[in-house]
């Protein structure tokens, strides 16, 4: 089954220019089109797409408030690529504290933007570089310390959390570790679980703002 995707900018050059690269994939179907974010609970309901690529800057409801709409109120919601201009600006960080799966940069060359969107579709890793962990850091707060002091993660478990937020896939993470690919998944399993996060994502920035991992 092809990994169905739904496309959501106000601009319609945007949405073209990712139609195409997307479409050219024997396994990527773009399943439907969006120009605002009011427009984004509507039709995920209708076509159960496996990954929205969301602006995070549109002019009525932006990729923030639609990406909350979406999980909040869709039962298996798809799973969230933000799509923005600028890797530091800080509505891309709201939108990963909202839920969504990782970011994409419209200056991306093609092979970049297929892969992120296979990658956000299996949820196995993320997409997270230096600016916006920075950005999650500065944004430490007592409440991110807490809920890893309760978590109470195993060493293991611990060593997994450094590599999740260094971006490494859970095949990467198998191989630094020398172990199989389904303990990796255990364990991730478990660190999200104690962490109560919904995906990687949302372990990595408590990481960061909890001080448990630096930007650095």
């Amino acid at each position: 089954m092809p990994v169905t995707v739904l496309l959501v900018d106000d601009e319609q050059l945007v949405r073209a220019g990712l139609r195409a690269i997307l479409e050219d994939q024997p396994d990527i179907k773009v399943v439907g089109e969006a120009a605002d974010g009011a427009s984004v609970v509507p039709l995920v309901r209708q076509l159960r797409p496996d990954v929205v690529a969301m602006d995070v800057r549109m002019p009525l409801i932006d990729g923030i408030e639609a990406t909350r709409a979406v999980l909040r109120s869709v039962p298996q919601p798809p799973k969230i690529l933000v799509v923005t201009t600028f890797e530091n600006d800080s509505y891309v960080y709201e939108a990963l504290r909202a839920g969504a799966a990782g970011f994409l940069l419209k200056r991306a060359r093609p092979a970049e933007i297929v892969h992120a969107v296979r990658l956000v579709a299996e949820g196995e890793s993320l997409l997270f570089p230096a600016a916006v962990r920075s950005l999650a850091a500065a944004h430490g707060n007592a409440r991110a310390r807490a809920v890893l002091e309760r978590a109470a993660l195993t060493g293991r478990e611990a060593e997994v959390l450094r590599l999740m937020a260094r971006g490494l896939s859970n095949a990467e993470i198998a191989e630094h570790l020398v172990v199989g690919t389904e303990t990796v998944k255990s364990h991730v399993s478990a660190v999200l679980a104690k962490l109560g996060a919904r995906d990687r994502t949302q372990a990595v920035i408590a990481a960061y703002e909890s001080g448990f991992v630096s930007p650095r």
